[in-house]
């Protein structure tokens, strides 16, 4: 069985994200005896974006689950440092730091920058872009057979910096300004991934295994191939309780961005609930429920075996909010706490055994490659 893990973005919200992977990472040391064992060890592919990109890297590198939120508390505050007052026309935050932290632990053994390329990358690893330039989402991934992955092209994935490719999948707009990055002598303007429709990069990281077109052609079957999908929770986005006389530009501006980004994260989970054998996951709406059941497709046709862990928090708050609507904003630093207590009562509640291992225990270590 091939199994892909798939992080949504949200910024500081990740700390949400990692409860619900220490969970995972429990459950899997249980199963299989390993007190040590990493995610990286059972996942064949991780993909993510923005966050959820920084999240998938150093699980791929070999991180612990520990590892990676120590490194949130410690680097958060950091991370949003607001950038001077007379630059705030260009980003509300440095991008000085969170590149430095991506440069400092994104490294060879002999200090040199790693690579997509890196052999440190314990698995395939997906990060979702947009090229601003050309106005195109770009997913990079370090799969060696892939067309922009050959070693003799001059604008090879493979030869981009780990962190720089980081670095375009956080730079969120007004947030940090764009990164630049030189591919085969052009220079590419990236910014944040989550404007694209791949926030929720799930069908994206499946496309990218299944596809002939992307040169990996793993087998498709719910027993063959198992996605898990976590989310950094979700608030639908609403306009401000106004007539509609009184909604002016500024409350529009507010609205349109979240609002895109939230719809097109539901849509991509939709789809593979279609597509997939849906073990778990919350009601998408009244009308059609979870998707826990074959529709289009029968259970000889699902295409893989999937579960979507993501808290919407217009109705379920957990106790560390004590009933308040959260500021769900992705750079408030203030809330990391109550994030990680809120991720915890997710966890402990919706993590089940049986969602990561649906059927025969199959692939439980992942098999190094050859």
């Amino acid at each position: 069985m091939k199994r892909i893990l798939s992080l949504d973005g949200g910024g500081i919200r990740g700390i949400f994200t990692l409860q619900i992977l220490a969970r995972i990472e429990a459950l899997f040391r249980d199963e299989s005896g390993k007190s040590d064992l990493r995610l990286s060890d059972v996942f064949h592919l991780i993909a993510g974006t923005s966050t959820g990109a920084i999240i998938a890297a150093f699980l791929s590198f070999g991180h612990s689950v520990s590892e990676i939120e120590q490194l949130y508390f410690e680097f958060g505050p950091l991370m949003f440092r607001p950038e001077r007052w007379y630059r705030r026309w260009n980003s509300k935050y440095r991008a000085y730091e969170i590149a430095r932290l991506f440069k400092e632990h994104f490294c060879e053994r002999d200090g040199t920058p790693a690579k997509m390329g890196s052999e440190r990358l314990r698995t395939l690893l997906l990060i979702v872009m947009r090229n601003a330039t050309t106005g195109a989402p770009w997913p990079v991934s370090n799969n060696p057979r892939a067309y922009y992955n050959d070693r003799e092209r001059q604008d090879c994935n493979l030869n981009v910096p780990l962190w720089q490719l980081l670095r375009a999948s956080t730079a969120a707009p007004t947030f940090f300004p764009p990164e630049r990055i030189e591919y085969g002598g052009r220079r590419f303007l990236f910014v944040d991934g989550a404007v694209t429709p791949f926030n929720n990069p799930s069908l994206m990281a499946v496309l990218t295994a299944t596809l002939p077109q992307y040169r990996l052609g793993w087998p498709t079957g719910r027993d063959l191939l198992h996605v898990v999908s976590v989310g950094t929770g979700f608030e639908r986005t609403r306009l401000p309780d106004k007539t509609a006389e009184k909604i002016h530009l500024i409350d529009q501006l507010l609205f349109c961005v979240p609002a895109i980004i939230g719809a097109t994260a539901v849509e991509q989970d939709l789809m593979c609930r279609i597509m997939g054998d849906c073990l778990y996951g919350e009601t998408i709406d009244r009308e059609i429920g979870d998707l826990n059941a074959p529709s289009l497709f029968g259970p000889g046709e699902q295409k893989f075996s999937y579960v979507r862990y993501d808290q919407t928090f217009n109705s379920e708050w957990g106790s560390a909010v004590k009933g308040n609507r959260t500021d769900m904003r992705l750079d408030k630093i203030e809330n990391m706490s109550m994030f990680q207590v809120i991720g915890r009562e997710y966890a402990q509640t919706h993590v089940k055994r049986e969602h990561l291992f649906p059927r025969a225990l199959q692939g439980i270590l992942r098999p190094q490659p050859k």
